[in-house]
């Protein structure tokens, strides 16, 4: 909860510095996780919070990819804008070697040898790598170590 409630306190502040695009970027986080509470009943931890984190950047990069292809640099700017005010609350992203390096310790420990084992690999690197790499890019390093 110390994740939440940091972002509540930089909703303060934006609110104190009339910062409206810091504003609203946070309060849309907030009712994100609101209706997350509310559809799970469950309480958001820090790591459901990064994961709401993670899709909202998710979405913005797929509306800025779009507003270009249709020419609106205007919107995208914005978009990009809420990506960097979200991102500052990822934890620090690991480089494609640690990624390497992890992989190969789940490997082993799990011992697969074959893409048939994909599965069982990326379960536990998805619990362990969670918020801080990329998932797209920790299955590409788990196809190439295992093919």
């Amino acid at each position: 909860m110390a994740l939440i409630s940091n972002i509540k306190n930089d909703l303060k502040q934006a609110m104190l510095d009339k910062n409206d695009l810091v504003r609203d970027t946070i309060r849309m986080f907030l009712s994100e996780v609101q209706r997350f509470e509310i559809d799970n009943k469950e309480e958001v931890d820090d790591s459901k919070a990064l994961q709401i984190i993670n899709k909202m950047i998710k979405q913005r990069n797929d509306s800025i990819f779009q507003f270009k292809e249709g020419g609106r640099e205007d919107l995208a700017d914005k978009e990009q804008r809420e990506v960097d005010i979200l991102s500052k609350y990822k934890p620090e992203q690991l480089s494609e070697e640690e990624i390497a390096t992890k992989v190969k310790e789940v490997i082993q420990e799990v011992g697969a040898e074959s893409m048939q084992d994909i599965g069982e690999v990326m379960g536990c690197l998805k619990s362990s790598l969670a918020g801080s790499a990329d998932m797209g890019l920790v299955s590409k390093v788990v196809k190439d170590q295992l093919s």
